[in-house]
């Protein structure tokens, strides 16, 4: 049986084969300057995906939710860190934040199980 974590990136890395194999040209340069975005710059990439993960909760993306939890994690952002990153979408996001956040705490306790 598939936890989370795995069901989660089988998903993505079909879909994504699926849409940069469609040969688009403006979709791969999204999905390049994606990758650029988040790589090492004035600001470290673990900032950045602390970033990515408030921006996407407050927007109440749970895919993008799910992706930014499994880059902090691989980045080493510990435990108390990412629920201070929570506070901070809460507070900018408000209430509605709130059920993101409990997906988002159970996504983060299955990237802990991995270990």
């Amino acid at each position: 049986m598939q936890n989370l974590v795995q069901e989660f990136d089988l998903y993505r890395q079909k879909m994504n084969s699926k849409i940069l194999d469609s040969d688009n040209l403006v979709l791969k340069r999204l999905f390049s300057l994606d990758t650029q975005t988040y790589s090492n710059g004035a600001l470290d990439t673990k900032t950045k995906e602390m970033l990515g993960l408030v921006a996407s909760m407050v927007l109440r993306c749970d895919d993008c939710v799910k992706y930014h939890l499994k880059k902090c994690y691989e980045e080493q952002i510990t435990k108390e860190q990412i629920f201070e990153v929570f506070a901070v979408a809460n507070i900018v996001g408000g209430t509605i934040v709130i059920p993101h956040t409990r997906r988002a705490v159970e996504f983060w306790e299955e990237l802990e199980k991995n270990e």
